[in-house]
């Protein structure tokens, strides 16, 4: 599976479970630190959390395994590291406070159709 398969099907898993705001960032072009961020917003720390797992089970049933998490404990922001893409699931106040889409505007945004 490519990096961009796989950052579509964390994007599908995240919009199944009603995420909101997802994006999906190709860095790629920019950075060595991954090809994708995918970015969402949970409405409250258990749908940041539901949302986290989500992605982590469906990834995991399409051979995909995670690498490593970071925020698991946090009620704000879970980071989901696939090496070539890494998801983010964010609180709105957390994704509004750390703005990651302003620090990657120089990325491209990959449209979901």
């Amino acid at each position: 599976m490519t990096s961009l398969e796989t950052a579509k099907l964390a994007y599908k898993a995240l919009d199944s479970k009603k995420a909101l705001n997802i994006k999906i960032i190709k860095i790629k072009d920019i950075s060595s630190l991954s090809d994708y961020f995918v970015i969402a917003t949970g409405t409250s720390s258990t749908h940041v959390k539901s949302l986290a797992d989500e992605v982590e089970e469906k990834l995991d049933e399409a051979g995909i395994s995670v690498t490593h998490i970071e925020g698991y404990r946090s009620n704000s922001w879970i980071l989901l590291d696939y090496v070539d893409v890494v998801v983010h699931v964010f609180s709105d106040e957390a994704r509004a406070y750390y703005d990651l889409e302003r620090l990657w505007q120089d990325g491209e945004e990959v449209i979901i159709e």
